[in-house]
């Protein structure tokens, strides 16, 4: 090792001691002593996170100025420095990437014409992520506001030059990454020449979309902003879904026609139900559905030779039973058994055996795919999701095996019916229950919209149920 990677492992190992007896000395300790440790400690990973911006700068300089085959990203086998920097160092791939923005922002370039060294974009704000006044949060927070704004240097330096003296503390006291990205907007938009430019180019260069990663709620965070003609394409597309029309109609509830007490009673069509969902729930499922629809419509773009498909790995045995889990491509954590069993109901299984080792021995698919004609013959008979109350059309559901095709229900119209993604994603969990009677799909409701817990005929087609009328009068 070099001289500066032995000093870091002195250093850390004895940190490492430090830590170990931390624990006990902190639980016995004054709060004045518990926050001192922690501003300490605060100090130490703020200098830590200088060494790694420096490192990686050092790498950046090294990489620019190399061919393809000689930069140190693919001599170790990386793809790019972000998936380099999380095998070094072990942090999640949004910490590499700041990393790597915050070594762009405060790195010395060389001059390829003279070889000169020349100053970082951020010379001040480099200063103290230096001497541990800064860490990786509060450069990033300086440089991403600043990215893209036509601020000329002196104006940027004068900023720089502020911002730094705000990291130290010299007017108010240290300010956190927080504030100081606060601070940072202040200063772009005072300094933006740019203030009369027309809204629609501000809003073409601002314009983006990001998924982030799931989250310990389970769930994947988006941000962003769109330009208004695609926000607008958007909500016409979600209004489709929806149907906002409908919003405020009638009383809440279900509604539906008596005749007779038996619990296998036929009685007439129901509409209605009561939509327990937000509003905010609604769209996401919405979305949902189209995406679902443009996967599906064959205009999307091919991805690796076929369709954009999204395919979910589970054990046969697991879904069988229903118990254990699934997982999405490019996921590290898993997903609940029920995502495969519904992505399963409306697509192909492959079955793959593998050896003890892990050779692919057998290759096996399953048709369970409604074909166009059968899916035309029970958009007829249920006019589109054949939950009471849903106003999904036909175009924008999915079909649901009754029977389910791993207990060995055909792909047969007596075994499908018509249900929009939200209902198809939680038929087992949300109180619906659907049974086929004759090849007639009948809907048992949860005790909350039918107390008698009472099978009923299903039909959104507006032909179905005038026929049901003529055999009423």
């Amino acid at each position: 090792m070099t001289d500066l990677a032995d000093a870091l492992a002195e250093l850390g190992d004895a940190l490492a001691q430090v830590t170990a007896a931390a624990g006990e000395g902190l639980r016995s300790a004054s709060d004045a002593d518990v926050l001192e440790a922690l501003a300490q400690a605060g100090r130490v990973r703020r200098l830590a996170e200088a060494v790694v911006v420096e490192a990686v700068a050092a790498i950046v300089g090294c990489d620019e100025r190399a061919p393809h085959a000689d930069r140190v990203t693919t001599r170790y086998g990386c793809r790019n420095l972000g998936e380099l920097l999380q095998r070094a160092t072990r942090v999640s791939g949004r910490t590499a990437g700041d990393v790597v923005a915050a070594a762009k922002a405060v790195r010395r370039q060389v001059a390829p014409s003279t070889g000169e060294t020349l100053p970082p974009e951020f010379p001040s704000m480099r200063g103290v992520l230096l001497t541990g006044d800064a860490g990786l949060d509060g450069v990033v927070a300086v440089a991403s506001v600043f990215r893209g704004c036509l601020v000329g240097r002196e104006s940027l330096l004068a900023a720089d030059t502020e911002l730094a003296a705000a990291v130290r503390g010299d007017a108010v006291g240290p300010v956190s990454a927080d504030e100081l990205r606060a601070m940072a907007q202040v200063w772009a938009v005072f300094l933006d020449p740019d203030g009369a430019e027309p809204v629609e180019a501000r809003a073409m260069r601002r314009r983006g979309f990001t998924i982030g990663r799931r989250g310990a709620d389970g769930l994947v965070p988006v941000r962003g902003g769109l330009l208004p003609e695609v926000a607008a394409q958007l909500q016409l597309g979600l209004d489709s879904v929806l149907n906002p029309k409908v919003d405020g109609a009638g009383m809440p509830g279900p509604r539906f026609d008596e005749a007779g007490s038996s619990a296998d009673a036929v009685d007439g069509p129901f509409e209605g139900a009561a939509d327990t969902r937000t509003a905010t729930q609604k769209r996401h499922h919405a979305l949902a559905t189209l995406l679902a629809a443009a996967v599906s419509s064959g205009e999307l773009p091919m991805l690796g030779g076929a369709a954009p498909t999204l395919v979910v790995q589970v054990r046969e045995e697991d879904l069988t039973s229903g118990r254990g889990y699934a997982h999405l491509p490019g996921a590290g954590e898993p997903v609940s058994i029920g995502v495969a069993r519904q992505v399963a109901c409306t697509g192909a299984v492959q079955r793959v055996v593998l050896s003890e080792g892990g050779r692919i021995v057998s290759l096996t698919t399953f048709d369970r795919i409604f074909t166009h004609h059968q899916r035309r013959a029970i958009t007829l008979r249920d006019g589109g999701c054949l939950i009471p109350g849903c106003d999904v059309p036909p175009q924008w559901c999915e079909i649901h095996h009754v029977q389910e095709h791993s207990g060995g229900g055909p792909t047969h119209t007596d075994n499908g019916v018509l249900l929009c993604w939200f209902h198809h994603r939680t038929i087992d969990t949300g109180g619906w229950q659907i049974r086929m009677i004759d090849g007639v799909p009948h809907v048992r409701g949860p005790s909350w919209w039918d107390a008698e817990a009472r099978w009923r005929p299903a039909t959104g087609s507006p032909v179905r149920r005038r026929d049901q009328i003529a055999l009423r009068i």
